[in-house]
């Protein structure tokens, strides 16, 4: 069943936050804090674009983060909330990030995922993914307000953005 998406609005922001920080609070065993802030949210949204799908429940049920860079279509914080996993929207998030980034006019698309994560990083090489470089914790800009609870980095995953 496929899912509708829209662009969030800056109206979605508190929405955002709840949905994100629940997608994520599987790693909470790896890393302090939570996942993303209001203020980040907002950054972000005048850097790129959430894709959202609504909750018929109201609240939203999954995002995706889209932003191009150059040559390059950045997604992340594909998020799913709890109550909505295992029924294909994390795909249709997918499957919509990348058709924006294409008419972007994005030549790859890029993402990054933490190594103590395994699940994630398969679930995406099943997508066409594929690892091109690790990068320290840290290396993001700016750098992470949450901090490792045990040793990690990131896997930087590509896939070109002719294939299907």
């Amino acid at each position: 069943m496929p899912f509708t998406c829209r662009n969030a609005t800056p109206d979605d922001a508190e929405a955002l936050v709840v949905l994100v920080n629940d997608a994520f609070q599987i790693e909470a065993d790896m890393l302090t804090g939570d996942r993303i802030g209001i203020r980040e949210v907002r950054d972000r949204l005048e850097r790129g674009a959430f894709l959202v799908c609504d909750a018929e429940r109201g609240g939203l049920d999954g995002c995706v983060y889209v932003e191009r860079r150059g040559e390059t279509g950045y997604l992340g914080l594909v998020s799913v909330a709890t109550v909505r996993q295992s029924i294909g929207l994390g795909r249709d998030l997918m499957a919509a990030a990348e058709s924006w980034l294409r008419e972007a006019g994005c030549a790859v698309f890029q993402l990054w995922v933490l190594s103590t994560r395994p699940e994630l990083s398969d679930w995406y090489g099943r997508m066409g993914y594929r690892l091109v470089r690790t990068e320290p914790f840290e290396a993001v800009n700016p750098p992470p307000t949450r901090r490792p609870l045990r040793p990690c980095h990131f896997l930087v995953m590509e896939r070109d953005a002719t294939a299907r």
